[in-house]
């Protein structure tokens, strides 16, 4: 089947589909929240090779386990809470390695999205820099919280089903990680002055802003295997 096929098919009979056998429905699904998957990753690990395994490793564990979901979230909720509770193990597996930040204008490229490492002047491109550096600081909880909630712009409630913790739980995360970033990133508020984007201030109380990422994008190849190239994933 080609991707027409499916363009009037909801996730959730997508996933039912793909439990029932249909060849292509899995791929389907991969091809509609890839990007925003692997975006959650990258920036939750900081790492463009440990992100396209914990993607890999989360869409093959979805891909087995898919005859357990019952529809009492969004596929896409159930998506990203595998995701990131791949992200989450391979943090803690990684906790005793300290963070390396990124410090160079090839790396920086590859961690952001394409379109915008390719157009973005070179004061964003240093913005960019430095809060990714802070963000990797975080224990990788609050780091995960920050990422939904800041960076891809889930409400708090989203974000914490996602998570599978209270609303509460992910309102303090998030709390805990603005205050530990701000004494990193105050002189990058106060430089940017009038010019800042308070675009997400309604999902958050004031703390330092953090680089939203791009929408999904439909590109390539559909099998979960294809994830492990990256940013790309095609």
């Amino acid at each position: 089947m080609d991707d027409a096929s499916f363009a009037d098919t909801s996730d959730q009979d997508l996933l039912a589909q793909h439990v029932a056998g249909v060849p292509d429905a899995f791929g389907e699904l991969v091809r509609r929240h890839r990007d925003r998957l692997w975006a959650v990753a990258l920036r939750t690990l900081g790492d463009r090779e440990e992100a396209a395994d914990a993607v890999q490793d989360a869409l093959v564990s979805a891909f087995r386990a898919a005859h357990t979901f019952r529809g009492q979230s969004a596929v896409t909720t159930w998506l990203h809470r595998i995701t990131v509770n791949a992200c989450l193990d391979r943090a803690r597996k990684a906790a005793s390695r300290k963070a390396t930040p990124v410090d160079d204008t090839e790396r920086l490229d590859q961690l952001m999205e394409p379109h915008e490492s390719a157009e973005a002047p070179a004061m964003r491109q240093d913005l960019h820099r430095e809060l990714l550096a802070a963000l990797a600081t975080l224990p990788a909880e609050q780091r995960a919280a920050l990422v939904l909630v800041d960076m891809q712009a889930f409400p708090v409630a989203e974000a914490a089903r996602i998570l599978d913790v209270p609303t509460g739980t992910v309102k303090s995360r998030c709390a805990r990680g603005r205050a530990r970033l701000l004494p990193l990133l105050s002189h990058l508020r106060s430089n940017r002055g009038a010019g800042k984007d308070d675009s997400m201030e309604g999902n958050r109380t004031q703390g330092p802003s953090v680089p939203p990422a791009s929408g999904p994008r439909d590109a390539g190849d559909t099998n979960p295997a294809a994830v492990k190239g990256g940013g790309g994933l095609a």
